[in-house]
C-alpha cells in the first residue's frame, strides 16, 4: 500500500497494525522456517499494507519478529518504537491467545473494552492479529492456529508515562491501539480514545462527579477543590466538543469543566474545538460584556481591538471576576445545549496560578 498523504503530511501505522504484521511474520517463520522480506497484512477497511522487519528470530517452537513503528507526520508518542510479536505453540484446540510482554500494559480497572487482568491489546488489533495469523495458516496449508501471541514494546513502560494509561488503570506499559490500522496526522485519535476511555472507567467505577479540564493547572485546581480521585479527571485539552458529545450518550450525574479564561471564552462563543488554529476568541463579544458591566467606551473599544483574551482581562479594571462569571455562564449554556439533561454542569475558570476567577453552576 502506497504511503498516503494529507497535503504535505504523511499518514502512518497504528501499533495494532505493526503488531499484526510482526505476528504474521513470526507465525510464517514458525510454519515455513523463514521470515518474509516484507510482511503484508490486510487492514480492517480492505487495503493492504507492507512492512520491513527490524527483528527476526526463530527458535524451537517459537518465533519473534519486530517492526519499527512509523507514525508518519503525527506526533505520536510511539513513533520509532519497536513493536515485537512473539508466537509460541499452544495446546491443541486452544485457539489464539494474547499476552502482554515488556512495555505493554495490563488492565486493572473496569470500564475498558477488555476484562480486568487482560493485556492492553484492544479488540480491533486483536482481530487484525487473528486475521493475519489465519491467512498465514491458509497460505501455508496449516490448520487454524493454536498459539499464544505476546506483544512487547521495549521501553514502553517509560513511554506510557507520557500517556493517560495510569489514570485509566492500565499498568506496566502502553496499549495496543488502532481501529483502522492507519494514523491520520494530527487527528489526535489516541487522545480522543483516552477521553472516551476515561469517561467509561469513571462510570464503571460508579463515580457521580468527573472534571474535564483544558490543562494541568485547571485540573489540579479542581482536584484540590473537590478531592477527586485521578480516575475522575479527564484531560480533554482542546477537545471539549468530543468530550461533551461522548458524555451525551454516556452521562454522569455531575460534570465540572475547568480551564483558563481564553479557552472558556471560546466555548462561551459556541466553539467546541478550542485549538488556536480552529477557533478564535470573540473580542467584540467580550467588549460587549465589559460594556454591560459598566466599562467606559474607551475600555470597550480597546477590548474589541485587543489581540487576545488575556489583554481584555487586563483591561477589566476591577471587573475581572464579573467578566469571568459572564464567560463561565456562557460556556455553561453551550455545554448544557450539547449534553443531555442527565448531567449537571459547573464551569470553573482558573487563573495561571491555579486560583479560581469564577465558578458557575456548582
Amino acid at each position: 500500500m502506497a504511503r498516503q498523504q494529507i497535503g504535505s503530511l504523511r499518514r502512518g501505522w497504528t501499533t495494532g497494525a505493526c503488531a499484526a504484521a510482526a505476528a504474521r511474520a513470526a507465525f510464517t517463520a514458525l510454519l515455513s522456517g523463514r521470515f518474509p522480506d516484507l510482511v503484508s497484512i490486510r487492514l480492517p477497511r480492505g487495503a493492504t499494507a507492507s512492512f520491513p522487519l527490524a527483528l527476526a528470530e526463530l527458535g524451537e517452537g517459537r518465533a519473534r519478529a519486530g517492526i519499527v513503528k512509523d507514525a508518519g507526520d503525527d506526533p505520536d508518542v510511539t513513533h520509532g518504537a519497536l513493536v515485537v510479536a512473539s508466537i509460541a505453540w499452544a495446546a491443541p484446540g486452544s485457539g489464539i491467545g494474547f499476552a502482554a510482554g515488556e512495555g505493554v500494559g495490563t488492565v486493572t480497572r473496569a470500564g475498558l473494552p477488555l476484562a480486568v487482568g487482560e493485556p492492553a491489546i484492544n479488540p480491533a488489533p486483536r482481530a487484525m492479529i487473528s486475521d493475519a495469523l489465519i491467512e498465514a495458516a491458509e497460505e501455508n496449508g496449516a490448520p487454524p492456529p493454536d498459539v499464544t501471541v505476546t506483544i512487547a514494546i521495549p521501553g514502553g513502560e517509560r513511554l506510557a508515562e507520557k500517556t493517560m494509561n495510569a489514570r485509566l488503570g492500565i499498568v506496566g506499559g502502553l496499549s495496543i491501539l488502532g481501529t483502522t490500522g492507519v494514523v491520520v496526522p494530527y487527528s489526535c485519535s489516541s487522545w480522543i480514545h483516552s477521553i472516551r476511555s476515561g469517561i467509561d472507567v469513571a462510570r464503571a467505577a460508579g463515580l457521580d462527579h468527573i472534571a474535564a479540564s483544558t490543562g494541568a493547572t485547571s485540573e489540579r485546581a479542581v482536584q484540590r477543590l473537590y478531592d477527586l480521585p485521578d480516575h475522575a479527571l479527564i484531560d480533554m485539552g482542546d477537545f471539549v466538543g468530543g468530550t461533551l458529545k461522548y458524555l451525551r450518550g454516556h452521562p454522569v450525574a455531575r460534570l465540572t469543566i475547568a480551564g483558563g479564561f481564553a479557552k472558556l471564552a471560546k466555548l462561551a462563543g459556541g466553539h467546541l474545538d478550542l485549538h488556536s488554529a480552529r477557533s478564535r476568541v470573540d473580542t467584540a463579544a467580550l467588549g460587549a460584556m465589559l460594556a454591560a458591566l459598566g466599562a467606559d467606551n474607551a475600555t470597550v473599544n480597546a477590548a474589541r481591538a485587543a489581540a487576545g483574551a488575556a489583554e481584555i482581562l487586563a483591561l477589566a479594571g476591577g471587573r475581572e471576576g464579573a467578566l469571568a462569571r459572564l464567560v463561565a455562564a456562557g460556556a455553561r449554556e453551550v455545554a448544557l445545549a450539547t449534553l443531555s439533561d442527565k448531567t449537571a454542569v459547573e464551569v470553573a475558570i482558573v487563573d495561571r496560578e491555579g486560583g479560581f476567577l469564577a465558578r458557575v453552576g456548582g
